[in-house]
């Protein structure tokens, strides 16, 4: 009787105190239904919405500083630097760096008076400093780098040190050079630093060594479509001014004066780029063919001499991360010499009970990484492996756990430090994702409570080590796949489906053959003794090669298409939360998950472009449902297959070639009574036909001599182009006269002219909705209103992509046209405003008013 009076008094005294913690909303909710609930009086609804809200808010508190005593937060530090240098990259302008100093110290100064306490405005002042702190690491580097590329493609003859040099499966090598001087012509602005491909064959010049020779020079590319892959990015923060060819061969010549002379760094660099090359070249002599020149991507990182078919089958088996010099490389180079050196001092005897032997070979591990990374040229994911290992080794040290999400963090607050770019490119993102899943998941495995109590399974110690590895390897693979599953539908646009069955055969040849007899081979090579290891290397490698093969053999490769940026950033911002909390609230990764899925399968990233057009405007492409129709027989590979993976293109229909048949410039001619046949019966218009096989070239019936700048009437040319839109309707395809122009009917009834002799530029002009004039450099429009692209407007705007509203063609013609170029006054975007008769920057309007006779 007592505890029930007592109880009843408890629960009187602590009803108001409920209600006085009860929310306005749920007052509210308690009388917007009360007739839902007609034997529960409005005062215990709201009781029992303000208990329920006070366990919601105790757990998660609870939840909270269970994190806090993990150390979660420290994990949120890289995350939130690397978004203040994604922030950085999207401005469309530089900020001044007084402003930048001024907001550093604003928000340096709430977070240093909270940086004691764990309130909600504490996390928030330290998380804006730490912002503002990956804004100014993002501008110190690209101040620091201030890279020059090239503004405009030039011939000229170029003299400079080599750098570094690399063959390819072809035996055409490349150069990495650094620009002394220019002439015929002389660059007011040239680059620094040059990348040229010599296809002729002669004798390689060493690094270090002088070079010389007439080179075409061109400027970096962008990107291929808007939110595509941003090579003028990538080029300026790797310090690249400018790519291209020799004509001919290149010449050593004789470095003198200022020329002669490096700095200790440079000249610590050029000897580890000579170490690079003797390497890969020795190596790929011994082993020869593709699995040689694996065998030297594993060490040297140089993968040019793999061969397109091989990289093809390795990336549609999912083996592409092999070649990359990644964690696995660096912890299969540690791992066999740690385990090489412990098992050898290990059997000297007594050594084990007096020294530390697990301490030496830890030691011996850090120098070996140490020199991998410093012969395997230095990329993101090496970097980012190496000081993951590095922090791991020296915790083996001084008795400090090895493997943990604190290292991971560790190594990205240095990285980014270093080199916050990294941050936007794939290589930093999928690197650091698939370590952050691995090292998760063994956290997970490791903290789990439910098989801690069950028995040991039974049977050969041999049998059970087997299968713990089969088991290690699948579920390795497994969290490695979804983990860096958004960056590879974000950035590649496709993935293996079959990639898992890859990973299964080819691991345990890469682990227990391939890495461990390419640190053999390394160790003995000073000795002359690596021949024998390095054969067995290759014959694991054929074997990876041959599994590759059957895989891709099997066809599934899956492609997605481009993600919504917006559904891009919600997945991977739901898999970094799933990962890095280890309490309950890693639930809350189930919100930017399903938003991000949602964007991602409902939402389209924009409207599906019907016209797509090259940067530099040479390749042109008319889209419409999975099938696009070029302007090239065989479109340039490095465009349009980033064009076909990122628009989801099953089928490209060649040009119709009335020059010569269906093929390219240079296709062999047909007579001029079969180009009749093929025009009449794929027409069915017997006088487009005769129209448009009526002579050879239009210019010989407009009385026009070649290429020039001659204005065609609108006699033959104009009939000839309705012609060609007639027969392009109904063949849905390009129609093609060689050497003069294309003429193609879009989805949306825009009729697209594309011009290779700006002679047609009247004409074009006066019967077409699009001209596409990559030659020419005179007019800014068309005089009726249509489109005009020239090369001018195209060096503004980079690729384009054209969609139409879906209202029809009218007046405006209902176009939406998309650029890849944005940011025209970020450095890596303000050669495209140089001048170079002027030598200065000008504005976008200033430049589309030259006219032709300053070209």
């Amino acid at each position: 009787m007592g505890e029930g009076t007592a109880s009843e008094v408890e629960r009187r005294t602590a009803a108001p105190e409920a209600a006085s913690v009860a929310t306005p909303a749920a007052t509210a909710l308690a009388r917007a239904f009360p007739v839902l609930l007609p034997r529960v009086s409005r005062r215990s609804i709201v009781l029992r919405l303000a208990r329920n809200s006070m366990l919601v808010r105790s757990s998660f508190a609870a939840a909270w500083q269970r994190e806090r005593d993990y150390g979660t937060p420290f994990l949120f530090v890289p995350v939130v630097i690397g978004a203040g240098v994604w922030a950085w990259y999207a401005l469309p302008y530089d900020l001044p760096p007084l402003l930048l100093a001024a907001l550093l110290v604003a928000s340096a100064i709430p977070a240093a008076r909270s940086w004691c306490r764990c309130g909600l405005f504490s996390l928030v002042a330290r998380a804006a400093f730490l912002l503002v702190a990956g804004m100014c690491l993002s501008a110190i580097e690209t101040a620091r780098l201030s890279t020059v590329l090239l503004d405009q493609p030039v011939t000229t003859t170029i003299a400079g040190r080599v750098l570094a040099s690399e063959a390819d499966d072809r035996g055409r090598m490349r150069y990495r050079i650094a620009v002394l001087s220019t002439h015929d012509p002389a660059l007011r602005r040239p680059p620094a630093i040059v990348n040229l491909v010599a296809r002729s064959r002669h004798t390689p010049i060493a690094v270090g060594e002088g070079i010389s020779g007439r080179a075409r020079l061109s400027p970096p590319s962008g990107a291929a479509l808007p939110s595509l892959n941003d090579f003028a990015f990538d080029a300026y923060f790797a310090g690249t001014g400018a790519i291209g060819y020799f004509y001919g061969k290149p010449i050593a010549v004789q470095l003198t004066g200022e020329g002669g002379r490096v700095f200790w760094l440079a000249s610590a660099q050029e000897t580890i780029a000579a170490w690079r090359s003797a390497l890969t070249a020795r190596i790929r002599d011994q082993i020869g063919g593709d699995a040689g020149a694996i065998a030297a991507a594993l060490v040297t990182a140089e993968q040019r001499g793999i061969s397109p078919d091989t990289v093809e089958a390795l990336r549609r088996a999912g083996l592409a991360h092999v070649l990359a010099i990644s964690g696995l490389n660096m912890v299969l180079a540690a791992g066999t010499f740690l385990v090489g050196a412990r098992l050898a001092l290990s059997l000297l005897p007594g050594a084990a009970e007096r020294y530390p032997i697990k301490k030496f070979a830890a030691a011996g591990g850090l120098v070996t990484v140490t020199l991998y990374i410093l012969i395997s040229g230095g990329a993101v994911s090496a970097v980012r492996s190496w000081l993951m290992i590095v922090v791991m080794l020296v915790a083996v040290l001084v008795d400090r756990t090895a493997i943990s999400l604190r290292n991971i963090a560790l190594s990205a607050i240095v990285l980014l430090s270093v080199t916050p770019s990294a941050v936007t490119g794939p290589g930093f993102q999928m690197s650091y994702a698939a370590t952050l899943g691995l090292v998760a998941g063994y956290a997970a495995w490791r903290d789990r409570g439910v098989l801690r109590d069950m028995p040991a399974a039974r049977g050969p110690r041999l049998t059970q080590q087997a299968s713990s590895f089969v088991a290690g390897l699948l579920l390795s693979s497994v969290i490695g796949g979804l983990a860096t599953l958004v960056y590879s539908l974000g950035h590649f646009h496709r993935i293996p489906a079959y990639g898992l069955a890859g990973n299964l055969l080819a691991m345990p040849v890469i682990s227990f053959v391939v890495m461990p007899m390419g640190v053999i081979a390394m160790l003995l090579m000073p000795l002359g003794l690596e021949g024998i290891p390095l054969a067995i290397m290759g014959k694991g490698i054929e074997a990876m090669i041959a599994m590759a093969n059957w895989v891709s053999g099997w066809g599934g490769e899956v492609v997605t298409g481009r993600l919504p940026p917006l559904a891009f950033a919600l997945l991977a911002a739901g898999g970094g939360l799933a990962c890095l909390f280890r309490t309950r609230l890693a639930a809350l990764a189930v919100l930017p998950l399903a938003a991000g899925a949602v964007l991602a399968f409902l939402a389209p990233a924009r409207p599906a472009p019907q016209l797509l057009v090259s940067e530099d405007g040479a390749l042109v492409a008319l889209v419409d449902d999975r099938a696009a129709a070029t302007n090239r027989r065989q479109p340039p590979g490095f465009i349009y297959d980033q064009w076909r993976y990122a628009l989801r293109i099953e089928q490209h229909k060649a040009p119709l070639m009335l020059g010569g048949g269906e093929g390219d410039r240079g296709s062999p001619t047909r007579s001029t009574t079969d180009r009749r046949k093929v025009a009449a019966g794929r027409a069915g218009d017997g006088r487009s036909a005769s129209l448009l096989a009526a002579s050879p070239h239009p210019v010989a019936s407009l009385g026009l001599q070649g290429t020039g700048r001659h204005r065609a009437d609108s006699g033959a040319a104009t009939e000839a182009f309705d012609a060609a839109f007639t027969l392009a309707a109904g063949q849905r395809r390009f129609v093609c006269r060689r050497q003069a122009w294309c003429a193609g009917v879009a989805a949306a009834g825009w009729r697209v002219v594309w011009l290779e002799d700006p002679a047609y530029m009247g004409p074009a002009c006066e019967r077409a909705d699009i001209v596409i004039a990559p030659r020419h450099r005179g007019r800014r429009a068309c005089a009726n209103g249509a489109l005009l692209i020239s090369a001018r407007s195209l060096r503004l705007t980079g690729a384009l992509e054209v969609a139409s509203t879906g209202d029809g063609v009218t007046a405006d013609r209902n176009m939406i046209t998309t650029q890849a170029v944005v940011q025209l006054h970020r450095p890596w975007n303000r050669h495209r405003l140089y001048d170079w008769r002027s030598d200065s920057f000008q504005d976008p309007d200033e430049i589309a008013e030259f006219n032709d006779s300053d070209e």
